[in-house]
């Protein structure tokens, strides 16, 4: 069975954080991992459409939305586009602080991608494994 919810936020950086909270409210009685990860994976990718896109720009928005099926949790946050395709970086210096968002998405989820919409809003989205499925 699916269910899903979905909040959106205003693109203000210290929005990430309430972001995380709605995803660690919806989880709460998920495995701990599963809660680490989906909140991981939501800090990111809201962190990334506030820094990166038209999300971040004066009455900018985002939106997370949370899937749930029986083996999976999907998050996906639908932010307001922006001029590059968001991508995992090749991180060859160990000093720089930056680009490693999509690194570790890519490493705690089963799945990510990325969906451009037609109104040109971008959908980035992770699929989580449930009960060790």
């Amino acid at each position: 069975m699916s269910q899903s919810w979905c909040r959106m936020f205003p693109g203000l950086a210290w929005q990430v954080a309430q972001a995380r909270h709605f995803v660690a409210a919806l989880l709460e009685d998920e495995a701990s991992d599963l809660v680490d990860d989906a909140v991981l994976v939501v800090g990111e990718l809201a962190a990334n459409a506030v820094r990166h896109t038209r999300s971040g720009w004066y009455r900018g928005w985002f939106l997370v939305v949370i899937h749930f099926r029986d083996d999976l949790v999907r998050v996906e946050v639908v932010d307001q586009g922006g001029d590059e395709e968001p991508q995992v970086r090749s991180v060859a210096k160990g000093v720089e602080e930056d680009g490693r968002g999509l690194m570790m998405i890519a490493a705690c989820a089963k799945d990510w991608g990325v969906k451009d919409r037609p109104s040109g809003a971008r959908c980035v989205w992770a699929e989580l494994v449930r009960n060790g499925s």
